[in-house]
């Protein structure tokens, strides 16, 4: 039995901007747009879109880091929304992120020990000796030695600095993590080193990951299910096999179309859409991708469809499917 972890409801998060240069309506940019979501337990959910999808800003809504505009998110039960003082530091104990850039994301004038340890001083957790002695043992568990704990992040490599991130993210035995990124920065050679660490700690700890990636050759390596963002608004969602062998939604096509075949001999068709790219601010109530949909219909230009289960716990959100 699949047990619920996160339960998002209906969570927006909309940024007020000017419609026009010295205009004095404003327009709401929608980064998040009412967004329907359960996380199980154990599982890694891969999150995947364009570059301003709002894969973050949703990200940032689940560990506290912004209120949203609507909506609500519950945690084991818990609406994360109304907890505060010592409940709120509770629950950003429970909940970790692991950055895409390992150097911009470390302190550049502490240690790789002290970093790693910080959590549990700010935590109070364990004495001076006992800090030590946890943080030696995460170290082991990353792939790090315990004589580079006096070594700063710019005496580590790319993938090491990353591991440094990651046992700052797990010293402090989180039950989610988001994953924001965190091997595009890497060389291609690190990368499955550090996505195999991240599968044996998910044993190991427990884990449940949001995996958030524009890379769908690594989000379909490492990921249970897919959850493919437009616009602010999830268009698709499925287990891994069947997004990636049976895609319903055109964007979801679009987008596997541009994935790179492993066989250079191989001829790929890449799918190009014109149009133009709308759908972040205020408008009619059409679907987003309807200026580039090869599928569109009329009702697509009227109506932005829902995200309903066409079976097997695939969703897609297309008039075209209904």
């Amino acid at each position: 039995m699949k047990i619920v972890l996160v339960d998002i409801q209906g969570i927006k998060k909309y940024y007020n901007v000017r419609a026009e240069f010295l205009a004095r309506e404003r327009a709401s940019v929608k980064a998040v747009d009412g967004v329907s979501l359960k996380i199980y337990s154990g599982e890694t959910l891969g999150l995947v879109g364009e570059s301003g999808c709002g894969k973050s800003t949703l990200a940032r809504l689940i560990m506290r880091l912004d209120l949203p505009t609507e909506g609500r998110i519950f945690f084991e039960g818990e609406d994360i929304f109304k907890l505060s003082g010592k409940d709120l530091k509770a629950y950003r104990k429970k909940v970790q992120i692991i950055f895409q850039d390992p150097y911009a994301s470390l302190n550049p004038r502490r240690t790789a020990g002290s970093t790693i340890g910080e959590p549990l001083l700010i935590n109070q957790i364990n004495d001076r000796e006992g800090r030590a002695l946890e943080v030696a043992r995460i170290m082991d568990i990353v792939g790090l030695t315990r004589e580079q704990k006096d070594r700063y992040p710019h005496e580590f490599s790319g993938g090491q600095r990353q591991r440094i991130g990651i046992a700052r993210a797990i010293i402090l035995k989180p039950q989610l993590i988001v994953a924001d990124e965190p091997v595009s920065a890497l060389d291609v050679s690190i990368q499955a080193q550090i996505l195999n660490l991240l599968k044996d700690l998910q044993k190991e700890f427990n884990l449940t990951y949001i995996f958030i990636s524009h890379d769908l050759s690594v989000v379909r390596h490492v990921s249970d299910r897919v959850a493919v963002m437009h616009f602010g608004k999830i268009v698709e969602l499925a287990d891994n096999q069947e997004l990636y062998e049976h895609p319903l939604h055109p964007y979801t096509i679009e987008l596997l179309s541009a994935v790179p075949a492993p066989d250079p001999g191989r001829k790929k068709q890449r799918l190009m859409r014109e149009g133009e790219i709308t759908g972040t601010t205020d408008g009619p109530g059409r679907c987003p991708f309807y200026p580039r949909c090869p599928a569109r219909v009329e009702i697509c230009d009227k109506d932005d469809p829902e995200l309903k289960d066409r079976g097997g716990g695939h969703f897609v959100a297309c008039h075209m499917e209904g």
